[in-house]
């Protein structure tokens, strides 16, 4: 088998060698000998870094993606939590598009006076109430806490 070095893994996969080292260094690739002082990767280590950059695109941290691989790096991917992981981007998705389309609506209103327009009063109300649930306050001591 013809391994990589750790040149060879940054120019193939375009992250730097320092990050590589860091990633050995977290345990989400290994490098399996040296050759001088270069490290020597297989040739799986290039699949394994799509899976890391692709995890951290889906907002997992580094440790949640270090746990998703098993002790010889072969993907071990929990279904259950990427089944919430992805619920957790279509919550965000349509969060964004909300903004997206009531952003489209401000730019594009024929009202005189955005306050005198009903849908983007609307759609402020609409969105005060979403933001106040996911801010929603704890009494503590008959004070809100944030």
């Amino acid at each position: 088998m013809k391994f990589l070095d750790i040149g060879e893994v940054a120019a193939l996969s375009g992250i730097r060698p320092s990050a590589l080292r860091y990633y050995e260094e977290a345990g989400l690739i290994f490098s399996v000998s040296r050759h001088g002082l270069r490290r020597q990767f297989p040739p799986d280590v290039l699949l394994q870094l799509k899976l890391i950059a692709m995890g951290k695109s889906a907002g997992f941290s580094l440790e949640e993606i270090a746990g998703m691989f098993g002790r010889n790096g072969a993907p071990d991917l929990p279904r259950d939590v990427l089944h919430k992981k992805a619920d957790e981007i279509n919550r965000q998705i349509r969060q964004l598009t909300a903004l997206r389309d009531t952003l489209r609506h401000v730019a594009d209103c024929p009202a005189p006076s955005h306050m005198e327009c009903p849908t983007f009063r609307r759609l402020v109300d609409l969105t005060g109430k979403r933001s106040g649930k996911r801010n929603s306050t704890v009494k503590s001591k008959g004070r809100p806490v944030f």
